[in-house]
């Protein structure tokens, strides 16, 4: 199970936020590159980046700053998500160094569109599934539609889709665990492998979520808890990767 480190950009920086409120933006770092520079000598493999302002305005707004982390990453790749909603805005992103492009807002109003990146790029699209109350939000979760997660999961079972990044947008920055019964119950129902993500606030946490590797769960997105040092980083790379005793 891979750990993925969450560089959430907010005006060039690094912050978090409480579920998904833009006006709760707390910043851990201004220098993104140095962030990354700290997640590499900690051990971390890959490397999850979400444009939150871009996500907001339905384009890229935070360019040079994911420039800064996916030069800075070096060899570890780099997913990046957040107002990447055309082709071209895949391309370009997929040019310039970031491994795999994550598709939310788009996956849900334009599910076709995101067939055809699968095909053109194989390996390289993700379908970013945040969800509220079981409902699919989309636009930086300031919009929640009637779609149910898994429903919108399925019509991307057959398409070549490299992950589902599953987000309870409840328990996003809260550290009040994860969504462990829905993530594994999304899990259970696909093929596309499950990456779990909000709420993880210990150890204990990661350790539930590993126990659950066979339902299709094969990784987890960490924030807050390491930017605070509840998760030391190191520690939860040893422990996803079956290096230490759950």
């Amino acid at each position: 199970m891979i750990l993925y480190p969450a560089i959430d950009l907010k005006d060039g920086a690094c912050v978090r936020l409480l579920k998904g409120d833009m006006n709760t933006a707390t910043t851990f770092n201004s220098d993104p590159a140095d962030q990354v520079r700290r997640f590499l000598a900690a051990g971390c493999t890959w490397l999850h980046v979400v444009d939150l302002d871009g996500a907001f305005a339905g384009k890229s707004v935070n360019a040079a700053a994911v420039e800064m982390i996916v030069e800075a990453a070096a060899e570890v790749p780099v997913q990046l998500g957040g107002g990447i909603r055309d082709e071209a805005g895949i391309e370009y992103w997929l040019s310039r160094g970031v491994r795999r492009v994550i598709l939310g807002t788009v996956a849900l109003r334009d599910p076709e569109l995101v067939k055809r990146a699968c095909g053109r790029w194989p390996g390289r699209i993700v379908v970013g599934i945040d969800a509220r109350q079981g409902k699919v939000a989309v636009t930086g979760w300031s919009e929640t539609s009637s779609m149910k997660a898994l429903d919108l999961a399925l019509k991307f079972e057959k398409s070549g889709v490299a992950a589902i990044v599953y987000t309870d947008i409840d328990r996003d920055g809260v550290l009040a665990g994860p969504n462990v019964e829905a993530t594994v119950d999304l899990a259970y129902h696909l093929t596309t492998p499950v990456i779990a993500s909000g709420g993880v606030s210990s150890l204990a946490d990661l350790k539930e979520l590993k126990k659950h590797e066979d339902s299709g769960i094969a990784g987890v997105i960490c924030g807050r808890s390491l930017y605070d040092g509840r998760i030391k980083l190191a520690e939860a790379v040893k422990l996803l990767q079956g290096e230490a005793s759950a």
